[in-house]
């Protein structure tokens, strides 16, 4: 494809993950308790019940993870820093865990070996459990300041000589209202005496976002003064909030789409980039919100090099709503006429509307006038979770978010002048999300959460190749591999590390003296399994599974019916991943009928038993 203007080489793009979302080993090499470990395994905090506790394995996973970003071609990788794995109990007099620092270390160098630019976020809503129980964490100014400043210095001493991009903190918003205001997040504080025994939603979360914006400026401004003028990085916050269309063209309602706005963004946004609070939220709140003295003023002002811009969705606003927390708001995705906005997701909060991405990258632009970097963009397809992993991959809803997405990225830097430099998805992984536990799937790439496998899906390749198309590439560039992998119905896995026991699914290639299996699976899905140098023996043996699939066996040399005291190696409804074209054993396969069952097998004839096989 030739594309008349191409983005700049230096150009960030890269795929994105949250520390506590991936790494699992919760109690491993000296961490310390996060919020999120105990309110995670709290009964009714979670949809489906799980935790973080082992999430997508990537403490242990890492280097195979780097190995597949490398894989993919990626050039940057978002992920931020544990705090309780670097001061496991996090106060400013507590102890470093050497452990800690040498993990993130070892990442750091592990990704600039692969030419991979690490992007590094400070804190990702994982508060060390301690902070809270001394003094109430994000709470208390007069503490939480100086221990998270003390923090980002340790951060910024052990990594800054290889990082170049930080960001202090993850969507502060979300910090404050969905773990102080409405109590759906750690530490699920909240007015709601049957969700919280403890909190106040109409005072709290403006002191804990007032706290939050004070540790963001005094964590920038130690690197500025202390690290900034030999690590040459940059630094900056990075704030979620999605554009709000008025439901209709009447004055209440193009007024209330901007007091959406005006919380959902410029509650952050207008004190760093502009150095006042929203005029609609002083009057909203009166003397509950809190205000800065001119010193404190002086220092959050100006506090991010950059805007940095986690958007997921388009909300139509009506006035006359009752949440302080929507600037007395409300949403919806329906239409006057009844129409839906786009496409609906997994969650209820989302769905597609590409034209609204590209009004909120050129509101912020005209507004805030600093280069954004987005940090944060994607899509979880409804009802993935329940998918076959070979349907799965294949997320065409994902696939048309993101095609809406980059059309808008790029007409807003080439046809509207927005000056952009930066483009993270969210997700690397299908992961631990949040709230919503493992149902939610927004990565583009498949996770097997009972065996760890990673499987690439269509999304991936699609974000990979829209790049390679529309990004000046460095003379001599390779293909990414993912681009080159041939297409199969499953995906089979390539072992990057013959040492671990994690694999990556993406297609092996075909070797000229490989036997490649001519049969069917039972969801009439081609095997396409590979044996190397014709081995008759594994081809028998591939054979034989193949039958035992449709209730056979053979036996003594004859052909049998299984009966039912034959154990089965694989439960229904598993998806284990494919072996090597070298492996000595069949590979499984997700099947979407049960195997058949001997009274079925009984009463089916020889030619409708191999049919299954071969047609």
């Amino acid at each position: 494809m030739s594309v008349e203007r191409k983005l700049p080489q230096d150009f960030i793009w890269g795929f994105a993950t949250a520390s506590f979302q991936i790494e699992g080993s919760v109690d491993v090499d000296g961490r310390g308790k996060s919020i999120w470990d105990d309110f995670s395994r709290t009964p009714g905090k979670t949809l489906d019940g799980k935790n973080g506790d082992v999430a997508t394995d990537s403490y242990r996973l890492w280097r195979e993870d780097i190995a597949l970003l490398k894989q993919y071609g990626i050039k940057a990788y978002r992920f931020s820093i544990a705090w309780s794995r670097i001061i496991p109990l996090g106060g400013r007099n507590d102890p470093v865990n050497p452990k800690g620092i040498k993990f993130y270390s070892d990442v750091i160098d592990e990704l600039l070996r692969a030419g991979i630019t690490p992007f590094v976020t400070l804190y990702h809503w994982d508060l060390p459990q301690e902070l809270h129980n001394r003094y109430g964490g994000w709470l208390n100014k007069d503490e939480i300041v100086p221990d998270f400043v003390n923090y980002a210095r340790i951060c910024f001493q052990s990594f800054g000589d290889r990082v170049k991009h930080w960001l202090t903190l993850n969507e502060p918003w979300c910090v404050a209202v969905l773990g102080y205001g409405r109590g759906v997040f750690a530490p699920g504080r909240c007015s709601d005496r049957n969700r919280s025994a403890e909190g106040d939603s109409s005072t709290e979360p403006w002191i804990v976002a007032h706290n939050l914006i004070l540790s963001h400026a005094s964590a920038v401004k130690v690197y500025r003064d202390e690290f900034k003028p030999t690590q040459e990085g940059m630094i900056g916050i990075t704030l979620n909030g999605d554009w709000e269309v008025p439901y209709d063209n009447s004055p209440e309602n193009i007024a209330a789409a901007q007091q959406a706005l005006d919380v959902a963004i410029g509650w952050y946004a207008d004190p760093v980039y502009l150095g006042f609070y929203p005029y609609h939220m002083k009057k909203m709140l009166g003397d509950r919100l809190p205000d800065f003295s001119p010193e404190e003023w002086a220092l959050v002002k100006g506090s991010s090099d950059f805007y940095g811009m986690n958007t997921y969705t388009t909300n139509l606003a009506k006035a006359g709503g009752e949440d302080e927390f929507q600037g007395l708001v409300d949403y919806t995705f329906t239409r006057a006429d009844g129409t839906e906005l786009g496409t609906q997701a997994h969650c209820a909060w989302l769905q597609t509307y590409p034209e609204g991405f590209r009004a909120l990258l050129n509101y912020v632009w005209k507004r805030y006038k600093l280069p954004i970097y987005v940090t944060e963009n994607g899509f979880a397809v409804k009802g993935e979770d329940s998918l076959p992993i070979e349907e799965a991959i294949k997320d065409h809803d994902r696939v048309e978010y993101f095609r809406g997405a980059t059309d808008s990225l790029y007409k807003a830097m080439y046809e509207d002048g927005v000056d952009i430099r930066s483009y993270f998805p969210w997700s690397f992984l299908d992961n631990f999300e949040w709230a919503d536990g493992y149902g939610t799937r927004f990565g583009v790439t498949y996770v097997d959460y009972q065996t760890q496998k990673r499987y690439p899906k269509e999304s991936a390749k699609f974000l990979i190749k829209w790049f390679r198309e529309h990004q000046e590439q460095p003379s001599g560039s390779a293909t990414p591999p993912i681009l080159t992998a041939q297409t199969t119905s499953v995906p089979e896995h390539l072992s990057l590390d013959s040492h671990s026991s994690a694999t990556t699914a993406t297609n092996s290639p075909s070797a000229k003296t490989a036997w490649r299996c001519p049969l069917k699976t039972n969801g009439n899905l081609p095997c396409g399994h590979e044996i190397a140098n014709h081995d008759k023996a594994l081809v028998k043996q591939h054979f034989e599974w193949h039958l035992t699939q449709v209730g056979l066996a053979v036996r003594n040399g004859e052909l049998e019916l299984l009966d039912s005291s034959t154990p089965s190696k694989e439960k229904t409804g598993t998806t284990p991943p494919l072996e090597r074209a070298t492996a000595t054993t069949p590979r499984p396969i997700r099947y979407a009928e049960k195997t058949t069952t001997p009274e079925r097998a009984k009463t089916s004839t020889w030619k409708s038993i191999m049919r299954k096989l071969v047609m």
